[in-house]
């Protein structure tokens, strides 16, 4: 058993990124194994049968594998920025169920109905709704980053991603410049970086600050 929590995570995944933000601004280093999608270890399916990112093993062998419970753990070790504060379950709920299915239905039509406009639609409308949400007070739930900036975030930079020329074109004022600053936080190329797929017996990759 690792000395330091283990965490399988795949860079790109969006549940992968907001537990490795969690998990850096709480101060936690653990040893990160990146997994490829395609064929992943079986010491990580055998830690969580699902087969998701993130995984989170810890030292005496705990398992956790939903990335919310990873963040809720990693910061009530440490919360120096008061991330918990802003853990608001129906705002999460509303990110993780309706706008992610409309998200992955604009974003693969093809993997579910031939066309995904009606979904950008519905994705747009809820966006314009967090919009109203960040003229008020900044971030999601306050004037500083809390928990649920960092759990919407990632989604929707891949709904923005997805067609990008038309998502800066959308009356989205709060939006905008939200989406941009986190992009271009340091938070965020610190949970960045890119390492090949782990295999047993790699050295251990040492992730935290």
């Amino acid at each position: 058993m690792s000395a330091l929590p283990i965490l399988y995570s795949f860079r790109r995944c969006p549940y992968a990124m907001r537990a490795r933000m969690a998990l850096w601004i709480a101060g936690i280093v653990v040893e990160l194994r990146e997994v490829k999608l395609a064929d992943k270890p079986p010491q990580m399916l055998e830690a969580s049968p699902k087969g998701t990112v993130p995984v989170l093993v810890l030292p005496g062998g705990e398992v956790i594998d939903d990335s919310i419970a990873v963040m809720r753990w990693a910061l009530a070790q440490s919360d120096p920025e008061g991330w918990l504060a802003g853990d608001d379950a129906a705002l999460i709920e509303l990110a993780d169920g309706k706008f992610k299915h409309h998200l992955d239905r604009y974003k693969y039509p093809n993997r579910y109905e031939p066309d995904g406009v009606d979904h950008r639609a519905e994705g747009l409308a809820i966006l314009k709704q967090w919009d109203a949400r960040l003229a008020a007070q900044g971030q999601m739930c306050s004037a500083t980053r809390t928990l649920a900036d960092a759990a919407l975030f990632p989604f929707i930079r891949q709904f923005a991603n997805h067609d990008r020329d038309w998502f800066d074109a959308q009356d989205l004022p709060h939006l905008h410049p939200w989406l941009k600053t986190h992009l271009a936080s340091d938070l965020f190329a610190r949970i960045m970086p890119k390492f090949v797929p782990w295999k047993a017996g790699d050295p251990a990759i040492r992730f935290g600050p």
